[in-house]
């Protein structure tokens, strides 16, 4: 019986895998189709998954695109989402930090106000916040797309729970060796949060490289736009090029996939971890 509900199990997640892949796989076909051929099999076939005519000429129209310029996109996609993830990490961890091991007045009431941040959609603040950047002057700027994401009120509570983990003792017995509060917070607690760190890092950037809304009310400027805002150029008042579409949000999705995989295990023991001591 036990030897039947594992493959049962396994049956089933193999299903859910297919499920999960299967969008993705007929997305990189898509690429590699020509306009002609993209929806002209709908059918449970195997051409549904493999072009009949393979080509190469979407990612040239998207990658050599004069209108959209599209490398520019990722790349200033990547500068962002990069200093917002670096930003975010040392901001939140010091934050995070304070409320697990620091003894102050009222923490215990400004942590609730923060958790209470939690609740307010991000649709809300869209207006306060964009009146906020136009009064300082950072629309159009990297500035308006950076400083509004420095703070994370999920990953100061996620980081906590890690940090609250680390042993007083041992941050006593830094202290009574000579080593100064940042000193025991770079040497002891960072690294006993490496997974948590690798988490937030990877769910920040992320949300960064897939941003639209945001950059599309605050960035007016084409050649400082983000790729996901980049993606919607390619659909117009004439209808919309889905065979460019595909090749871009393909192009879009390898960056986000090679830095899952190179960093899912800790990925996957952070998540786990943080559901443990959560």
């Amino acid at each position: 019986m036990n030897k039947m509900w594992s493959m049962l199990r396994l049956v089933i997640m193999a299903i859910l895998a297919l499920i999960s892949v299967a969008p993705i796989v007929w997305m990189v076909a898509g690429a590699f189709r020509p306009y002609q051929e993209l929806f002209k099999y709908t059918t449970l076939d195997w051409h549904l998954i493999v072009p009949v005519e393979w080509t190469w000429k979407n990612f040239h129209n998207v990658i050599f695109n004069a209108r959209n310029p599209f490398l520019r996109y990722i790349w200033n996609t990547l500068f962002v989402a990069s200093v917002v993830t670096a930003l975010v990490l040392i901001i939140n961890s010091m934050a995070a930090f304070a409320f697990a091991k620091i003894r102050f007045r009222f923490k215990t009431a400004v942590f609730a106000l923060f958790m209470s941040a939690m609740i307010i959609p991000g649709e809300v603040t869209l207006v306060p916040n964009y009146l906020l950047m136009h009064d300082l002057g950072w629309l159009n700027s990297y500035k308006a797309l950076i400083v509004p994401s420095m703070l994370s009120v999920f990953g100061i509570f996620m980081l906590r729970q890690f940090f609250a983990e680390v042993p007083n003792e041992m941050m006593e017995a830094a202290r009574m060796d000579g080593a100064s509060l940042p000193r025991t917070y770079v040497a002891i607690v960072l690294p006993a949060a490496v997974p948590a760190l690798i988490t937030l890092g990877l769910m920040t950037f992320l949300g960064n490289w897939d941003s639209y809304l945001w950059p599309l009310i605050v960035i007016n400027e084409q050649k400082m736009q983000m790729i996901q805002v980049g993606i919607s150029t390619f659909s117009s008042n004439e209808g919309t090029d889905w065979s460019k579409v595909l090749a871009a949000n393909t192009l879009s999705t390898v960056p986000i996939l090679l830095l899952f995989l190179f960093l899912q295990r800790y990925y996957i023991q952070g998540i786990t971890m943080s559901g443990i001591k959560g």
